[in-house]
This record gives structure tokens, sequence and C-alpha cells, in this order.
């Protein structure tokens, strides 16, 4: 069966697509939530916690939208998206604020630092990594992004 460019037949790259959609979701809120904390020089405690806050809005409404569109109403649509991505952006940003409280510096290093923006890029690659086989375990059980495949036109 094909859909959205993927077979069943390889899993690796339908698990690949999911975790780049959910990537796409968490680095916008991330990016942002980063950018606000440091910026308003919050902790680096506020500044995880909107990260992570601002990850799943994002991620939410990205799956949201074109389930929407399809006509689902929107409680059902918003159940559809927590199904789809609650555990892929729960590994995410798990993996990805990890890797900036371990960086040494990148927290405090300011808006203005390759060091912030490099450990930033260098924790959403890891997750990105990371989260793909988790994703492919869920699809292939038809649960996490497969329960939204249906839903999506292109």
């Amino acid at each position: 069966m094909e859909h959205h460019g993927h077979t069943q037949a390889n899993p690796w790259r339908q698990a690949m697509s999911a975790t780049l959609h959910c990537l796409t979701g968490c680095a916008i809120g991330e990016v942002l939530g980063m950018v606000i904390g440091t910026a308003l020089g919050w902790s680096n405690l506020a500044t995880v916690v909107l990260s992570i806050a601002l990850a799943f809005v994002f991620g939410y409404s990205l799956t949201i939208g074109p389930v929407l569109r399809a006509g689902v109403p929107a409680a059902r649509a918003l159940r559809i998206a927590l199904a789809a991505d609650t555990v892929s952006i729960t590994v995410m940003e798990i993996v990805d604020n990890g890797v900036m409280l371990v960086v040494p510096g990148a927290m405090d290093a300011g808006l203005a630092s390759a060091l912030f923006w490099l450990a930033l890029a260098f924790s959403l690659v890891v997750a990105f990594a990371l989260t793909v086989p988790v994703n492919k375990w869920l699809i292939g059980r038809g649960k996490g992004h497969a329960v939204v495949h249906s839903y999506h036109h292109h």
C-alpha cells in the first residue's frame, strides 16, 4: 500500500518521515522557547519548560491542521493528534532538552553565541536520530503517526 510516498515494505522510511514531521513542530517550539527564555534572561528551568510547552503546541498543531482539513470534527482531531504525536514529541523533548542541558555553557551562551545555536542544532539532530526507532516501533504496531496517515491528502 502506497501512502504519502511510503510503502509499508519500508518501515524505516515511514518512521523517518513521521519523525521529520514531529521534528518540524518540536523545532519550531523548541527554538522559539529557547530564544524567548534566553532573551528574557529566564532560568534554565523556565526556559526548558517554555520550550517543551511550545514544542507540544506546534507539534500537535501541525498534525491537527491536515486532520481538520480532512473534515474531522475538532474534538476528534485533537484526540487523533494526541494519539499520533504524544510519545514522539515526549521522546524528542527529553532528548533535545537533555542535550542542551549537558552541553557545557549552551544554556547560558546567549543568542549571539555560536555555542548556543550549534548546541541547539546538535540537540535536534540527536533527538531525531533517537526518535526514529521509537516511531518505527509505534508505526509497526499501528500506533503513533500511523493513526494520522489516512487523514493526510496531498
